[in-house]
C-alpha cells in the first residue's frame, strides 16, 4: 500500500506539472500542487520505506519529470494546440488629407 501511494503521488505530480507548463497559464495551483505531490512522494518514501527507497523515489521524480517534458515536446502536441491560421487580408492606407464631402442635391433645397 505504501509503494502504491508513492507511485500515485509521483504520477500525479508529473501530470500536474505538465498541465501547468503546457495547458494552464501562469504559475498557479497546478504547479504548486505538482511540486507538493513530488515532495510528498519523496518524504513518504524516506519515512516509511527507508533511505534507499527515498533515494530511488527522488531519482525517479527527477528522471520522470524530465522524460515527461521531453516526450510532450517531441509528440508535437503543442503544434496541434497552437493557433495556425494565416491572415490573408490587406490594409489600404488612407490619404493623410481629409476631403470635404460635397452636399447632396437634396440638402440644397432645404
Amino acid at each position: 500500500m505504501n509503494i502504491f501511494l508513492v507511485v500515485l503521488l509521483v504520477l500525479a505530480g508529473v501530470a500536474l506539472l505538465l498541465a501547468e507548463m503546457f495547458l494552464l497559464p501562469g504559475f498557479g495551483i497546478a504547479g504548486v500542487s505538482g511540486f507538493g505531490c513530488l515532495i510528498a512522494a519523496v518524504v513518504v518514501a524516506y519515512l516509511i520505506l527507508g533511505r534507499m527507497a527515498g533515494y530511488i523515489t527522488l531519482g525517479a521524480c527527477i528522471v520522470l519529470s524530465g522524460l515527461a517534458i521531453w516526450g510532450f515536446l517531441r509528440s508535437h502536441a503543442l503544434e496541434k494546440m497552437a493557433l495556425d491560421t494565416k491572415i490573408d487580408g490587406q490594409v489600404k492606407l488612407a490619404d493623410n488629407k481629409l476631403k470635404k464631402e460635397e452636399p447632396k442635391k437634396d440638402d440644397k433645397k432645404q
